[in-house]
């Protein structure tokens, strides 16, 4: 497994700052203690790439005698994984669904307990760019949505100029990055195309791109950073966190267009509804991509934490206990805000999403 070394100066010194008042102790809303012992191994998301090292540093130094490993391999190799014993935790850019749970067939849990899943990680989801002098466009879904089906194919393309009056936009084309790979990232992406612009993008919430748009294909979120990066006219789209300096898109919601931010990434998750026919300790969120309530970003990726509601024997239930607590205290959450710039979940969720870790055998 390519495990991820936690070896950023950055993600260390933030962690110390927050987690010295825990080292002798419990973590604020987990069971983190210097008396757990032993080694957790997660996989999935790669988005949740930098949080994790945060979470990793900072529940490792409060807890010395304990290893907690995560590769970030992407979604769907992180539910497989999961699914075939391989990790005791999983983290997925979206939940299983109700028929994949209902099969019932992951290893490490006991038949018949089903799973737990907890939005641990809450981002947007930026629609990056590299064009020499423009730091940001405007555009709304119709034209995201036909600019990565391949209909939009010039930067100076008149769905794009209209929107961005005073822009010089280069006669150039349009190279359109996307996942390799079988991504959550892709999912969330493909379910606000779908939900703003079905007559332009018709193939529906899909992980694996479609063949038939074409594009340049990247590997993880990495892989779609370096190939915007490295090309002329690139278009792609990754978590938030990791655009850095590239151009970014302000989407159209309602008559106004909303750069992304944590705030407008938390507001619309607060302004959707669950999804139906899920358990107690399924917390899987229905996200209103279409929504036009004010000051919301509707390309938002909510990550989720996926582990056992009950174990099979031998399975470490109190480091997975003490591990996901962490990551979705105040302290955890505080740590990816300021590493990853995502957007801390809210209290009720927090108390929803402990009673449910609580919960866990």
């Amino acid at each position: 497994m390519n495990i991820t070394r936690i070896g950023s100066v950055a993600a260390i010194a933030i962690a110390s700052t927050l987690v010295l008042a825990s080292c002798a102790g419990a973590s604020e809303g987990g069971e983190g203690s210097s008396d757990l012992t032993g080694t957790l191994i997660g996989a999935g998301a790669s988005s949740q790439q930098s949080a994790q090292e945060a979470w990793v540093v900072g529940f490792q130094t409060a807890n010395p005698d304990v290893t907690v490993e995560y590769d970030p391999i992407g979604s769907g190799g992180g539910r497989e994984t999961f699914i075939g014993g391989g990790s005791q935790f999983a983290g997925s850019d979206r939940a299983f669904k109700a028929e994949e749970i209902a099969e019932d067939n992951f290893a490490s849990c006991v038949a018949g307990t089903g799973i737990l899943e907890i939005p641990a990680y809450i981002s947007p989801i930026a629609v990056i760019f590299n064009l020499d002098g423009i730091d940001s466009l405007n555009m709304d879904g119709a034209t995201i949505a036909g600019i990565f089906a391949g209909e939009i194919t010039n930067w100076s393309d008149d769905a794009i100029a209209a929107q961005n009056e005073g822009v010089e936009l280069p006669d150039l084309a349009i190279t359109a990055v996307h996942r390799a790979d079988d991504s959550g990232t892709t999912a969330n992406f493909t379910d606000y195309l779908a939900a703003v612009a079905p007559d332009v993008w018709t193939v529906g919430v899909i992980e694996t791109w479609p063949t038939e748009y074409g594009g340049e294909a990247a590997p993880q979120t990495s892989g779609v950073i370096d190939a915007v990066t490295n090309g002329t006219g690139t278009i792609g789209y990754a978590d938030a966190s990791r655009a850095g300096d590239l151009g970014t898109v302000a989407v159209k919601v309602g008559d106004e267009y909303v750069p992304y931010s944590p705030e407008a990434a938390a507001a619309i998750i607060d302004a959707s509804p669950r999804e139906e026919g899920r358990g107690d300790t399924d917390i899987a969120i229905a996200i209103d991509r279409s929504s036009s309530a004010p000051n919301v970003y509707p390309i938002v990726l909510v990550s989720y934490l996926i582990a056992c509601n009950e174990y099979a024997e031998g399975a470490p239930v109190e480091l997975v206990k003490a591990y996901l607590s962490y990551v979705i205290s105040a302290e955890g959450q505080a740590l990816a805000a300021e590493s990853a710039g995502s957007a801390p979940i809210s209290e009720a969720l927090f108390t929803e999403a402990q009673a449910a870790i609580d919960a866990i055998k």
